[in-house]
């Protein structure tokens, strides 16, 4: 009995410690990621996406349990990290479909075009009407290209890679969200101008949408949200002194 009190005491103070509460905050993301993506999978609304799902889980939990933001980053900032590599993978569609880049050169150029400098201009354009902290306002220039891109560039701008990160995220959703009655609204029904809308503007969020409106919208989602991507990080110290 004695040993038992023990053992639960040191299983208590490991719970509760630093380093405790880093592998609850891993497991909890991990757990609310999976649970998400099981549940899209058998009921297809939007709050259930993991996008959406997953992030107001996790936030809601860390307040609750009032774990401190370090702590939560702590571990969790490996998942981040897996971003990179993933970043590489990008390759291989642009090789696939690089008989649609071909058949397609001009309108895929515009799309970059026009995603990556109206994403900034809108977002410089809020910064200068809306009196927001700095690092916020610095962190919010790369908004519109895709997480591992952005938190590349966002260096070149002064921000904080985790302020762009969530930044991104929230671009996603609302660009997922609003894509199919601004589609309606604007009579846009080719496969290319909604992909290469939703990848301009939305990026991985509006590739994984574009992908659940037909195979062709979803290539040409990830195509733009790519190009536009490594244009970001290409031309990131250029665009930093252009817009700051």
């Amino acid at each position: 009995m004695f040993n038992l009190d023990l053992s639960a005491v040191g299983l208590s103070s490991l719970l509760f410690s630093q380093t405790g509460l880093a592998l609850l905050s891993l497991l909890l993301t991990l757990c609310s990621y999976f649970a998400a993506k099981r549940l899209y999978q058998r009921h297809k609304v939007w709050w259930l996406a993991p996008i959406v799902f997953a992030p107001v889980v996790i936030t809601l939990l860390v307040f609750n349990l009032d774990i401190p933001l370090p702590t939560y980053f702590e571990y969790t900032h490996w998942l981040m990290a897996m971003l990179a590599p993933a970043t590489i993978a990008f390759a291989l569609p642009i090789y696939r479909e690089r008989q649609l880049i071909r058949q397609y050169p001009l309108t895929l150029t515009l799309g970059v075009v026009a995603g990556l400098f109206l994403g900034m201009i809108s977002s410089w354009l809020l910064v200068k009407w809306v009196p927001l902290p700095a690092e916020l306002s610095r962190s919010l220039l790369v908004r519109s290209v895709s997480t591992p891109f952005a938190m590349e560039a966002t260096g070149a701008f002064g921000g904080v890679p985790e302020l762009t990160a969530m930044m991104v995220l929230i671009t996603g959703i609302i660009g997922m969200l609003v894509c199919e009655p601004l589609f309606k609204l604007m009579h846009i029904r080719t496969s290319l101008g909604k992909g290469v809308a939703l990848g301009a503007s939305a990026h991985g969020a509006g590739a994984a949408k574009a992908s659940e409106l037909g195979q062709q919208e979803g290539v040409i989602a990830s195509l733009t949200m790519i190009f536009i991507g490594i244009a970001m990080v290409l031309g990131a110290p250029v665009f930093a002194v252009i817009f700051s």
